[in-house]
Parts: structure tokens; C-alpha cells; sequence
């Protein structure tokens, strides 16, 4: 097992990766002193295979601990299941020193610390992510939240766990798209922040789409204790937390477009960051043999890195501009990159990345 602390001073908490940890959840949270009611939120699909095992867990807190169950997938993010679960917590009686347990993926992890967030002023909350995105990247950082009919992520809270604990065991049962979508999160942080680390990638590709579990352990551990140093240094996104936001620009606009409904998350970001990889050698001197090794990763790990249409419409911009990270002016706020490991961010006038993008679109790009 690999633990390292999140350090932000009262919201500092521990982040535990390994093997077989669900059943070991109740323990770990009465070590950071958490002793009150428990609720588990989860999905169906997570519920089927792992509810039982971490309720069992933390009945150390509480024997009678509360499940709620969300309908699996991005539409449960959404006002109408918060409310449904606010109605649950309440029904519960549970008081201030009640633990919320998110047990599932970014969905459940989203949603469940909003409703932690929100819920009597705000309640202890334990992180159980059991995706591969889930545990490289959402669980960690604090950004909760719903999504908005017109835009991902609209309504939210910058909400912290108490704990976060990651068994990479529940990898195995992910289904093929879901596994592959994290590993766009993986690559990331190597493309962003670490040129090494994107030198282990390539040489593990293989072990790790087979789920070689020692590997997952020492990336997904890789790649949160990235995240922590940058949420420590910029926990509220003011600065330096911006650069992982790389893929997203793009990525956040084509989940957003209703034509392109069906990309996954690390789907839509993989193909963002090859998107944006591009447009960084114009606007941030990035050598075209760089971005074609991230290009060539994401291939080979089964993610396509081609957009979905050949010239930009009308509902794709609209959801472009709605993104959060625009800047009044008409301009947008790009992560790019230098090189591989070192991310800058650029403010680029939407009109030109609107003629590279379409640029993009209409010339060949590597195949699947």
C-alpha cells in the first residue's frame, strides 16, 4: 500500500493506494478520527459489486450504516438526483458529525461531495473512487459538483475529504471503455508535468492495459501525488491548477455537444489533449515529435485522437464559449505545452483557435 498526506493545513487528509483496501474503509477512517452515522452513496452497477463489502467496512462507525444508490452514469449529475439524495440524508436523521462515503466514479464522487458539501453546512466525507479516472484524478482536489443542462460542472464547491482511498482491485471489473477513458487522465499529468514519467509510460503500456495491478498502484499513486502538489500549491484554481485543465477545452465541448454524446470523459479529453498538443505547436513551440508521442500513446492504449467532425458547427462553438475557463474579451484560457512535462497556460482569441481547430479537423490524423 502506498499513503502520502495532502497537505492544506485544517483540510490536510491521508491518500491510501493498493490492493484489497475496500474492506479495510471503516478502519482507515476511524485512524483519521472519523466516528460518526455513514451514509454510502454509490450507483447500481458499483453497488452490485462492491456496497456489501464496504458496508460491512464501516460498520466499525456505524451499524446501521445508510446506502443510497444513484441511477449509473452523467445524467444522475444532475439537480433532481441531489435533491433526491438530500431527501435521503434527511429521512436518516443524520446530524453534523454524520460521514458521507462516495463509492463509485466521478459521477458518484461529484455529486456525493456536493451533497457533502452542502448538506447541514457541511459534512466529513470519504473519497472511494472505483474507476481509473475516478482514482487518477477526480477523487483528489476538492471540485464537487453538478452539471447544467447547457455545461459540465456549472454548479459546485470546492469541498475537501477527510480521506481518500483507492483500491486498484476494482480495476479489474471496470468495463474496457471505462478502464481506457482513465488512462487519458494518466497521461496528463506526465504530458504537463513529468517527462520521465511519460518515458515509463511507453515502456509499460502493455502491463498496464493488461491491469497488471502493481502497475495501476504506482501510477495511479504517480499520478495523485501530482495532483496533491498542485492543489497544495493552488487549491481554489487561481494559478498553477489551471495546467490540469490540459485536453479539457476541447474535451468539455464535445461531451457538451449532443451529436458527440456518446464520448466518455477520458474519451473526449484524449482526444482534446491530441487536439490541443497540435495547437501548442503554433502557439507554444512544442516540436511535432512531441506531440505525436502522446498522440502515438493514446492510440496504442486504444483512445482515438480524432475529432468527430471535419469543420466546427454552430452547437459545438456555443458549447466551446460556455466553458468555464473563457476570458471576457472573446478570448480563451489554453493549457499548451512547451515539451512534454511542462504545461503553459495562453490566452488565445477564439476566433484562431476556431481556424486550428477546424484546420485539425479537416487533415488527416493518426488512426485508432
Amino acid at each position: 500500500m502506498q499513503s502520502f498526506r495532502v497537505n492544506l493545513g485544517r483540510d490536510s487528509h491521508q491518500v491510501l493506494v493498493g490492493q484489497g483496501l475496500l474492506d479495510q474503509v471503516g478502519e482507515f477512517a476511524r485512524q483519521a478520527g472519523l466516528a460518526g452515522r455513514v451514509a454510502i452513496i454509490t450507483d447500481s452497477n458499483v453497488a452490485r459489486l462492491y456496497l456489501a463489502r464496504v458496508r460491512k467496512a464501516v460498520e466499525l462507525l456505524d451499524p446501521y450504516p445508510t446506502t443510497i444508490e444513484l441511477e449509473p452514469g452523467e445524467q444522475s449529475k444532475s439537480l433532481g438526483t441531489l435533491a433526491r439524495v438530500y431527501d435521503r440524508l434527511v429521512e436518516a436523521k443524520l446530524e453534523r458529525d454524520c460521514v458521507i462515503v462516495a463509492l463509485g466514479g466521478g459521477v458518484v464522487g461529484d455529486l456525493a461531495g456536493f451533497a457533502a458539501a452542502t448538506f447541514l453546512r457541511g459534512v466529513a466525507l470519504i473519497q472511494v473512487p472505483t474507476t481509473l479516472l475516478a482514482q487518477v484524478d477526480s477523487a483528489l482536489g476538492g471540485k464537487t459538483g453538478i452539471n447544467h443542462p447547457k455545461a459540465k460542472n456549472l454548479i459546485g464547491a470546492f469541498y475537501q475529504p477527510r480521506l481518500i482511498v483507492a483500491d486498484v482491485t476494482t480495476l479489474e471489473s471496470l468495463p474496457e471503455r471505462v478502464f481506457r477513458e482513465g488512462l487519458a487522465e494518466m497521461v496528463k499529468y506526465a504530458a504537463i508535468r513529468d517527462a520521465p514519467m511519460f518515458d515509463e509510460l511507453e515502456h509499460a503500456s502493455k502491463g498496464i492495459v493488461s491491469r497488471n495491478p502493481a502497475l495501476l498502484e504506482h501510477f495511479v499513486t504517480m499520478s495523485l501525488r501530482h495532483k496533491a502538489q498542485i492543489v497544495e500549491a493552488d487549491e481554489r484554481e487561481g494559478g498553477l491548477r489551471a495546467i490540469l485543465n490540459f485536453g479539457h477545452t476541447v474535451g468539455h465541448a464535445l461531451e457538451a455537444r449532443a451529436e458527440f454524446g456518446g464520448l466518455l470523459h477520458g474519451e473526449a479529453v484524449a482526444i482534446g489533449m491530441a487536439v490541443e498538443a497540435k495547437i501548442s505547436q503554433t502557439y507554444a513551440g512544442l516540436p511535432a515529435y512531441d506531440a505525436e508521442r502522446l498522440i502515438r500513446w493514446l492510440n496504442s492504449v486504444g483512445l482515438s485522437t480524432r475529432l468527430p467532425f471535419e469543420q466546427c458547427d454552430e452547437p459545438f462553438i456555443d458549447a466551446l464559449t460556455l466553458d468555464k475557463k473563457r476570458r471576457k474579451g472573446g478570448e480563451l484560457n489554453l493549457v499548451l505545452l512547451r515539451q512534454l512535462g511542462q504545461a503553459v497556460t495562453k490566452y488565445v482569441p477564439i476566433e484562431q483557435f476556431l481556424i486550428e481547430l477546424n484546420r485539425i479537423a479537416g487533415t488527416a490524423q493518426p488512426r485508432d
